[in-house]
């Protein structure tokens, strides 16, 4: 009998043995697994800035969209007095989140989101032919590298330190592909742009630090596209170039919002890096 609890005892101590490295193994499958992110830690919150010569509501398709797949949609109005009251303006919208945002811009949008994506709320950016701002640099400033031989926008002399887009000129160069009733409501209910806020240069610049992602419009006749591919490649953003006017927001608000998506349920994992 001694012999024969010796050699249960042995047998046993071998299977442990033998089990230990597989055990060990998994624990250590299972918390990398556990530190990854999945479906349900994709980031929720999307907060829309808007550009110059226009206000929210050219967002309402990319809100419906985002919000009918259980998104929580923020959508910013800056009042385009100066970039310091719409950096202020977002950053408020950003704090009244309850987690994680993707923020997004658009045109304009994009100086202040480079500047308001500082915040630690923010783990994402997405551009919509926006201007991907360095720190310092200002819609006007960026425009002056575009091609020489780029179309030219059609903006009018300053009006008191305002500024509009030419109306019989606003459909082919801002909205060449949206409905034309849209394209005339839109030139015809501008926002005014103070020049304080197209010159004003971003106090930061985001992208340095989080991840972007860049919508390319290649028939844009404001944001020229080759300003448009120096400005995601000096960001390092993840583009996708498609065939649309700078209204891409509102003529294609599914491929605005697929990219959104994109990026929401990519920024944690970029994070967990």
């Amino acid at each position: 009998m001694k012999h024969y609890a010796l050699a249960m005892e042995l047998r046993a101590r071998q299977i442990i043995f033998a089990i230990l490295p597989i055990m060990a193994m998994m624990f250590g499958m299972g918390k990398d697994l556990m530190a990854q992110p999945n479906a349900s830690t994709a980031v929720k919150n999307v907060v829309l800035v808007h550009g110059g010569f226009v206000d929210g509501s050219g967002w309402e398709g990319v809100y419906k969209i985002l919000t009918g797949k259980g998104y929580n949609v923020t959508v910013v109005q800056n009042p385009t007095i100066s970039l310091a009251d719409d950096v202020a303006v977002t950053k408020r919208a950003i704090d009244a989140q309850d987690g994680p945002v993707i923020l997004v811009g658009h045109s304009y949008g994009g100086v202040v989101i480079s500047s308001a994506g500082d915040d630690p709320k923010v783990v994402g950016l997405v551009y919509i032919c926006a201007f991907a701002a360095d720190t310092g640099d200002s819609v006007l400033s960026l425009l002056k590298n575009a091609p020489a031989d780029a179309p030219a926008p059609p903006i009018l002399p300053p009006q008191d330190g305002f500024l509009f887009l030419d109306r019989q000129k606003f459909a082919a160069s801002f909205a060449a592909d949206v409905k034309p009733e849209i394209a005339d409501f839109m030139a015809n209910s501008q926002v005014p742009w103070a020049l304080a806020a197209a010159s004003g240069g971003a106090t930061a610049a985001a992208w340095k630090t989080k991840p972007s992602w860049y919508l390319l419009t290649t028939e844009d006749h404001m944001i020229a596209p080759e300003l448009q591919r120096f400005m995601s490649k000096r960001a390092g953003s993840k583009v996708v170039e498609i065939k649309g006017s700078h209204a891409i927001y509102v003529s294609r608000p599914d491929a605005v919002a697929t990219l959104i998506e994109k990026a929401a349920n990519s920024a944690p994992l970029v994070a967990a890096r």
